[in-house]
C-alpha cells in the first residue's frame, strides 16, 4: 500500500550556509539549477564577494544577465566558457572559493546518438574542473549527480558514475591544498527543463498523454530542495562523500492523471537507455552507506578523514547490508492530489484541473 505524502513548503528549516565574502562559481550556471541558486545566494547573502557564471550559452547568459543584471547585483560576473577548455577553466577559477558543478550534458537520448560529445563533456569536462580547481587554491567543490549515476544501463549515466568517481578520488590527489570534493546525487527535478510534468502540461491541450511505461516510476524533488542539498553539502562535507536526499517517489501515471485527468494515456515504449524505475543507492554501496538523517552518504572505501570521527560527529547510523534505495521501493510515495499541488507551486503557478 502507498504511503500518502502531504506536501510541507519548508523555507525557514534548512541549514543557511554562510557564503558572504566568498567567491562561487557555477559551472553551467545559466541552466535550471544555476538560475535557482544564483537566486537563493543573492537572497540568503547579500554580501557575497563574487558569484561567477559559467557556461558556453551566449543566449542564456544575456538571458539571465536581464534577470540578474550587475548593476543591481555588482556580485554577479557572466563568464562564457566550456568545461572542456582546461586553459578557460583556469582562468575562471581565479581567485574562486566555492565551485559548483552543474555543467553536463544529460539528456539520455542525446547521449545515446552523440556519445564522444557526452563523454567530452562529462568526464573531460569533470577531469578539467579538477585539475583547475586544485591548480588555482579552491577550497570546496561540490559537483551535481543524477539517479542515473547508480547502476547505469545508459550512456549519460556511465559517464555520471565515472564523474562522480573522479569527484570523490580527487580527495586523494590534492596533495597538501586545502580542498574538498563531495557529490549531491537526486532525483527528476520537478519543472526542469525536459521534464515530465512540464511535457505533460504542454502536451493535454491534445487529449492524449504519451506515457513510455504505465509501470514506470521515479524519484521527485523541487528544484528548491535541490539547491538547498548543495548548501547542506558545502557546510556538512568533509571530503569524498555521496550525498543522496530521502525523497519520495511517483508513479509516472499518477502524474499523468493529476495533470489531465480527462486525457487519454497512451504507452509508447520505454526509449533508448531509459529504465522502468531508479535507484539511488545500490546493495553493493550499503556497506558504506551511513544514514545522517536527512540524507543518506556514500563513503569512499578509503576515507582521508577517520570514519568513527564522522559517525561520532553526524550520529551516522551504517544502514543494513541488504539496503538499495530504488523508486518503486520507496517508502514515501505521491499522490494525485499531491502532485496536483506541487505542479502549482513549482512549475504552474496558473495550473488548473
Amino acid at each position: 500500500m502507498l504511503g500518502c505524502r502531504v506536501v510541507k513548503i519548508n523555507k525557514n528549516n534548512n541549514i543557511m550556509s554562510d557564503l558572504n565574502n566568498k567567491s562561487i562559481l557555477i559551472t553551467g550556471g545559466t541552466g535550471s539549477f544555476g538560475k535557482m541558486f544564483t537566486k537563493l545566494i543573492l537572497e540568503r547573502n547579500p554580501n557575497v564577494k563574487r558569484l561567477v557564471i559559467l557556461s558556453r550559452d551566449e543566449q542564456k547568459h544575456f538571458n539571465m544577465a536581464m534577470e540578474f543584471p550587475e548593476n543591481k547585483y555588482p556580485a554577479m560576473r557572466y563568464f562564457i566558457g566550456d568545461v572542456r577548455d582546461k586553459d578557460r577553466l583556469e582562468r575562471a577559477f581565479e581567485g574562486i572559493d566555492i565551485v559548483i558543478h552543474a555543467a553536463a550534458m544529460k539528456h539520455v537520448h542525446l547521449a545515446e546518438y552523440n556519445p564522444s560529445e557526452c563523454i567530452k563533456t562529462n568526464i573531460n569536462g569533470a577531469e578539467n574542473v579538477i585539475a583547475a580547481a586544485i591548480k588555482s587554491g579552491v577550497q570546496n567543490v561540490v559537483a551535481l549527480s543524477t539517479d542515473k549515476a547508480c547502476a547505469p544501463i545508459n550512456l549519460y549515466g556511465a559517464t555520471k558514475l565515472t564523474s562522480d568517481k573522479l569527484f570523490i578520488a580527487a580527495n586523494n590527489i590534492k596533495g597538501s591544498r586545502d580542498v574538498k570534493f563531495s557529490v549531491v546525487r537526486y532525483g527528476n527535478v520537478m519543472g526542469s527543463n525536459g521534464s515530465v510534468m512540464p511535457f505533460f502540461l504542454n502536451k493535454r491541450k491534445d487529449g492524449v498523454l504519451p506515457i513510455t511505461d504505465k509501470k514506470m516510476t521515479r524519484f521527485n524533488i523541487s528544484l528548491q530542495d535541490g539547491c538547498q542539498m548543495v548548501f547542506d553539502a558545502i557546510e556538512k562535507s568533509w571530503g569524498g562523500e555521496l550525498f543522496v536526499p530521502k525523497i519520495p517517489s511517483y508513479k509516472i501515471v499518477d502524474v499523468a492523471t493529476a495533470i489531465g485527468p480527462n486525457c487519454q494515456q497512451e504507452e509508447v515504449g520505454i526509449r533508448p537507455g531509459e529504465k522502468l524505475h531508479e535507484e539511488m543507492i545500490t546493495v553493493s554501496d550499503a556497506i558504506n552507506t551511513y544514514d545522517i538523517g536527512k540524507y543518506y552518504v556514500i563513503l569512499p572505501q578509503k576515507t582521508i578523514f577517520n570514519r568513527e570521527d564522522f559517525i561520532k560527529h553526524f550520529n551516522a547510523k551504517l544502514v543494513d547490508s541488504n539496503f538499495s534505495y530504488n523508486s518503486s521501493a520507496n517508502k514515501e510515495w505521491e499522490t494525485i492530489e499531491s502532485l496536483r499541488e506541487l505542479v502549482k507551486i513549482y512549475v504552474d503557478p496558473n495550473f488548473k484541473v
